[in-house]
């Protein structure tokens, strides 16, 4: 696709300065520098500001949350890169924050309304889950912060050594974690998947999970295998889900996924028939949508179904299907 890397989280340059990380110098410099800044991240919500929480809210590599941490003790901040006037740019997280007296309904459902307000930061400054907010950050804010929650959602999870179960410690910036044990060395994970855009004629294929909102579809998906070619993913994932055999399969567009380390293969592929055999441990529902259907949901005009999440690769995918300007 010629516009492939317009979807959301699909890029915007960013210097990410590898060739930094591992110059513990440098990185002293580079945070008493007064044009750095850091993104504060709790629970895996970002700190973000405006009118409509549009950009990513900022403070200094020097503030109390970035050394200190809400419990006194902080980790390395991640060194996420350089902005265009060579500004640096870190993301610490303060998950350690209890944040008492705040609302914390939303908190890991499907859709978090909810925003925390730290009692450290301006008023207007709060934090919001990202998938609420993403179709309205810039490209580049959209980057940062895509990377910024893999990599400390990576951290959270990952620390202790995989090979002998000793705490492991940030290295390289945050872009490594090694182990004081045995030396083992661990890099931040990401976890390919491919989505796919079946169609037969003028028709596509959707799927839906339990839990999903009444009406709610989009298309299907699945992990990538280790030995396996994303072809081969895509015609096996959608075997096992719908029943479906697929047989041409070409890539459209990816799109890194931080929910919580995924980087999703848009394909499209052509389905060698409509017959339907739901697998229902896989998926709950399986349909094919007519192109004058889609856009009647897209449109929010259609009386059942509903359109995939906007800034999901899905919504991308089937958009430029509808106005045919995949190639």
């Amino acid at each position: 696709m010629k516009i492939a890397e317009q979807v959301t989280f699909g890029g915007s340059g960013l210097d990410r300065a590898a060739h930094l990380r591992g110059d513990v110098t440098e990185q002293e410099r580079m945070s008493a520098d007064p044009r750095a800044r850091c993104l504060l991240l709790w629970r895996g919500k970002l700190l973000v500001e405006g009118e409509r929480l549009e950009l990513l809210a900022w403070v200094a590599p020097t503030h109390a949350l970035v050394t200190e941490g809400p419990g006194g003790e902080a980790e390395t901040p991640i060194f996420l890169g350089l902005d265009e006037d060579g500004a640096p740019i870190f993301a610490q997280d303060i998950s350690a924050w209890q944040a008492e007296g705040q609302d914390l309904t939303g908190l890991g459902g499907f859709v978090d309304r909810s925003e925390q307000q730290h009692p450290d930061l301006p008023k207007g400054q709060v934090f919001a889950e990202l998938r609420r907010i993403m179709t309205r950050l810039s490209p580049r804010d959209a980057e940062l912060a895509a990377t910024a929650k893999a990599v400390i959602g990576w951290h959270a999870s990952h620390r202790f050594c995989a090979r002998c179960g000793a705490r492991s410690e940030i290295s390289q910036a945050g872009w490594q974690r090694g182990c004081p044990a045995c030396g083992g060395q661990h890099f931040p994970r990401t976890d390919p998947v491919v989505i796919m855009l079946i169609t037969h004629g003028d028709q596509v294929l959707m799927g839906r999970s339990p839990g999903w909102p009444e009406g709610m579809y989009s298309l299907l998906a699945g992990f990538v295998e280790p030995g396996e070619t994303l072809e081969a993913a895509v015609r096996r994932e959608v075997l096992e889900e719908a029943g479906v055999r697929v047989g041409s399969v070409t890539y459209l567009s990816s799109q890194p996924w931080p929910f919580p380390a995924s980087l999703m293969f848009g394909c499209a592929g052509e389905a060698l028939s409509r017959d339907l055999k739901i697998d229902p441990v896989e998926i709950e529902d399986a349909i094919w949508v007519s192109r004058s259907d889609m856009m009647l949901a897209f449109a929010g005009e259609h009386p059942r179904l509903l359109p995939a999440r906007k800034g999901a690769i899905a919504h991308f995918l089937l958009q430029n299907w509808l106005a045919d300007t995949l190639d």
